[in-house]
């Protein structure tokens, strides 16, 4: 490898850190990368003196659904160089990592959430050197790219799966989990997307049937295989290789599986979501990753945190245990979910307070050690002004630069979904028609065969279905937003007019604008990113307030989360002499002693004095 000498000493630091520096190399670690992005840290000396600092801890990650981003050959599917065309754009929004959400080689049963080919770009997405450009141009603008794993399971177009399934002597046939017909049904698992909702597909190939956790196109990878597990390293090798700066690891807590597979036990009550992160072997195989690529490399790791409560988290991301460094995690997306249906929301809405004593408990939990994450939408997820704030006219853009003061304001790498910088929406469609996402339609087809509530569902959807968050980036007020000249493969919100990238660079009020502000807030302010976290008035059902403290800076956050005026008293134990507002989502703010007069949705960060 070429490397300037400050580089091989901070990668010697790391090495050590993560005691791989002693063990034998490969060949392929002393292959030479294709280019060399040096990561460095925010300069700025208020950061001075800041312990366990990480450049992905202070940057911003922005996650792109590349289906959806833009579209440059007019196929009506976003492609690689959709992407590349608008890294300027990407850079003006100030963020410093981007998640891809899958662009490998895929039959697109799940949207690239199934891989047919890890080491290959999906083709109508583009070329490798397609790729290589992309990751090129967005470290020349100082943006690194994480890549989405999905090393769970494969799709049934893998060639190692259609060797596996050709007959039970082959090679590959425990590169999957087989169980053969003769021996009986195996006990029930439960699969997410399954029309049946049976995890256990039947190949009357070799009478034998196979584990799918997902679509019966996504067999699961046995990583009981230590053959298999080296795939997986090789491949991961292979793009960090490349200089991509790291990996969001899909559903990872699911990779071990009990392979005796026994009736789940009764202690988990059903929760079969739960029940799959607790492999027997988990924490080994992550160790085992860790020694063996991720500690050899400058690169950022996040698990999709699916099935892992508080009491588990540490282990995944504690330091001591050499596994990764952040874990996603989502239990505040379950608040306001009717019970026991299916993405369903309580018509009441969600409780703030039960969200306020979420997001602090998840804080105590890293308060010394380890790190959080802080988002409130993604591809899984539906708008996070629909969902978390009022998408009607008059409040969507308040809530919308809310939620984005929230999500900037809290402890933890943010996550930030494409389109969110705008305000975009729930398109909520009206017929099961328009859908393009498998959970979707799967689930409208169960409900056909068992009899259940279409209609109730096609009203739930449009509130929490997936594709909610798939429509298509809108850029302008032209055709179809201007995303494609072609078609949409997913059609685009009509509020795309005035709802736009075009319209909003040009208003200095918009939501796009804020979002921008409040990203160079965030990157200034070693408070908001390392300081410690204090909740005030947690039962207060509208407004959510917290301060942020780093040595002598001291910030404020204040957040009305309704579209009621409230006013607010800071709390006695917020001790200040002054106050200084550094972001407003309105233009002014009525103050009178410690009572705020705070206007729907909005909110302010205040630094104390």
């Amino acid at each position: 490898m070429k490397h300037i000498n400050s580089y091989i000493f901070l990668m010697l630091l790391a090495f050590a850190s993560c005691n791989c520096f002693a063990q034998n190399t490969t060949a392929n670690d002393n292959k030479e990368h294709t280019f060399l992005y040096k990561k460095q840290l925010n300069p700025n000396p208020a950061f001075n003196g800041i312990k366990q600092r990480a450049w992905w801890k202070e940057d911003i990650v922005y996650q792109i659904y590349p289906r959806s981003f833009k579209d440059s050959d007019g196929d009506g599917i976003g492609d690689i160089k959709g992407i590349i065309s608008k890294l300027d754009y990407l850079k003006s929004l100030g963020i410093g990592i981007v998640w891809l959400s899958p662009c490998f080689a895929s039959p697109n049963d799940d949207n690239g959430y199934d891989i047919s080919n890890y080491k290959a770009i999906m083709k109508e997405f583009g070329t490798m050197q397609d790729f290589d450009n992309m990751l090129k141009g967005m470290h020349d603008r100082g943006i690194k790219l994480v890549l989405d794993l999905v090393a769970n399971h494969s799709s049934d177009e893998h060639e190692w799966f259609k060797q596996s399934r050709s007959s039970r002597t082959n090679p590959y046939r425990e590169y999957y989990h087989w169980w053969p017909a003769e021996r009986g049904k195996p006990a029930h698992r439960w699969s997410f997307f399954d029309v049946n909702e049976d995890a256990w597909k039947y190949d009357s190939l070799t009478n034998a049937y196979y584990l799918h956790y997902f679509s019966q196109k996504q067999p699961d990878l046995n990583w009981e295989n230590p053959k298999l597990r080296q795939e997986i390293y090789s491949i991961m090798r292979f793009w960090f290789d490349k200089g991509v700066d790291g990996f969001r690891m899909d559903v990872i807590p699911y990779i071990s599986k009990d392979t005796s597979f026994p009736p789940i036990p009764k202690s988990f009550n059903g929760d079969y979501v739960g029940y799959y992160s607790y492999g027997p072997h988990l924490h080994d195989y992550l160790q085992e990753m860790n020694k063996e690529v991720l500690c050899k490399y400058d690169i950022t790791t996040v698990a999709e945190g699916i099935g892992v409560n508080a009491d588990r988290v540490q282990l995944f991301v504690a330091p001591e245990r050499n596994e990764l460094q952040m874990l996603y995690q989502g239990e505040a997306l379950g608040n306001g979910m009717l019970p026991r249906e299916f993405k369903k929301l309580d018509p009441k809405g969600y409780s703030l307070p039960v969200l306020k004593k979420v997001y602090t408990k998840w804080d105590s939990i890293f308060a010394l050690k380890g790190w959080n994450t802080i988002f409130l939408a993604n591809h899984d997820q539906p708008r996070m002004v629909t969902r978390w704030g009022n998408d009607n006219d008059q409040y969507r853009e308040l809530s919308s630069k809310l939620l984005t003061t929230f999500i900037m304001s809290m402890r933890g790498t943010a996550y930030y979904y494409n389109g969110d910088e705008l305000g975009m929406s729930n398109i909520k469609f009206d017929s099961i028609g328009d859908y393009k996402d498998i959970e979707s339609i799967n689930r409208y087809k169960f409900l056909q065969k068992t009899g259940g509530d279409l209609q109730g569902f096609i009203e739930a959807q449009k509130m929490t279905a997936r594709d909610n968050s798939r429509t298509p980036m809108q850029w302008d007020n032209q055709k179809n937003a201007g995303f494609s000249s072609g078609t949409p493969w997913l059609k685009v919100n009509s509020n795309y007019t005035w709802v736009n990238v075009d319209s909003e660079n040009k208003d200095a009020h918009s939501v796009l604008n804020y979002c921008r502000k409040m990203v160079q807030l965030h990157k200034s302010s070693p408070a908001l990113i390392y300081g410690q976290y204090q909740v005030y008035d947690i039962d207060d059902p509208f407004v959510y307030a917290y301060t942020r403290t780093q040595g002598k800076e001291r910030m404020l956050i204040v957040l009305n989360f309704s579209n009621k005026v409230v006013d607010y008293q800071i709390n006695s134990s917020v001790l200040y002499k002054g106050m200084k507002e550094r972001i407003n989502n309105y233009s002014s703010t009525t103050i009178k002693g410690r009572t705020v007069t705070l206007k729907p949705w909005q909110a302010i960060i205040y630094q104390l004095f």
